[in-house]
């Protein structure tokens, strides 16, 4: 500043000038810095996408623009991954790095996440989220019952689509599992206890779902019904990292007493809330195994009336 004072006038307009261009030519170079390092992240998630076995697509279904990966071939079990809040499709890359190989895998970015575009006034509730994602599987023509795993809040939607559509889901893998016990827009996010009624997990179950879901459901012969219940029955695989700060490691077996079809909770010691990218390793162990062996059950089929 003393410089800048001492200078006679011509010079100190001269130099403030110089100054001035020095400083939008910093912040001409930060940009540029800024917008080559954005583009240097983004040719790393493509370049992890790709080692996964992923591609990114786009799907416009109504006002949403769908973002999401793909991977797998088509005719193999689904498998759709659905990450949790502030994530993106990109925290699921190392899980599906295991999966691609054997199974047709799809991970959507979810709306206000990664890049997906939503309207401005959306609904970002979970049961419109869980709505507007069965919407973009029927577009996305996956046909069949599908694997369904969800991190964190992903895991209330993954809970809330198969209590809407078990005969689309043929298994659950929940991975510390958000939102269920929060208040919602929904009874069943309201109460625990509404999502064991409407999720078929054992005997009875089916009765009940038809009671709920019609006002005068159609007779069905007790034979077809328990046929039906028996391919509703959803096997669950819940994991938990034991240092999770954001939902304790104590919900895990509460959550296994609501879905009285899920193994006993793996619990990974040292690890927190982002298994998926802490313990990716880990939580394929686990997984593999699981689907192998729900896809090497005999599906149950409903006999001929």
């Amino acid at each position: 500043m003393m410089m800048n004072t001492l200078l006679p006038i011509p010079f100190r307009k001269t130099f403030t000038a110089f100054l001035l261009s020095c400083s939008l030519g910093a912040m001409a170079i930060q940009t540029t810095q800024a917008a080559e390092i954005e583009m240097s992240f983004q040719n790393l998630l493509q370049q992890e996408r790709a080692w996964a076995g992923l591609q990114t697509k786009t799907l416009k279904v109504g006002d949403i623009t769908w973002s999401y990966s793909e991977g797998g071939q088509a005719g193999k079990p689904i498998v759709i991954l659905i990450h949790g809040l502030a994530g993106s499709r990109d925290n699921w890359n190392r899980v599906a790095h295991a999966l691609t190989a054997n199974y047709h895998v799809i991970i959507p970015d979810l709306p206000a996440s990664g890049e997906t575009k939503v309207p401005k006034e959306f609904d970002y509730s979970v049961p419109n989220v869980t709505e507007k994602l069965r919407r973009f599987i029927e577009a996305a023509n996956l046909t069949g019952p599908a694997h369904i795993a969800g991190h964190s809040l992903g895991g209330s939607i993954a809970m809330l689509y198969a209590g809407q559509y078990p005969f689309e889901t043929k298994s659950l893998f929940l991975i510390d599992a958000a939102g269920v016990y929060k208040s919602a827009t929904t009874p069943y996010l309201k109460d625990p206890a509404q999502v064991k009624n409407m999720i078929v997990s054992k005997k009875g179950d089916f009765n009940y779902l038809m009671q709920q879901a019609m006002y005068s459901p159609p007779f069905i012969p007790k034979e077809i019904a328990q046929a039906q219940e028996k391919m509703m029955i959803a096997p669950t695989l819940i994991l938990w990292g034991k240092q999770d700060k954001i939902i304790n490691v104590e919900v895990a077996p509460e959550l296994k007493s609501l879905l009285k079809n899920a193994q006993t909770p793996v619990i990974l010691d040292n690890v927190g809330h982002m298994p998926i990218l802490e313990a990716d390793q880990l939580v394929v162990q686990q997984y593999l195994p699981f689907l192998s062996k729900i896809q090497a059950q005999k599906p149950a089929t409903a006999p001929s009336p």
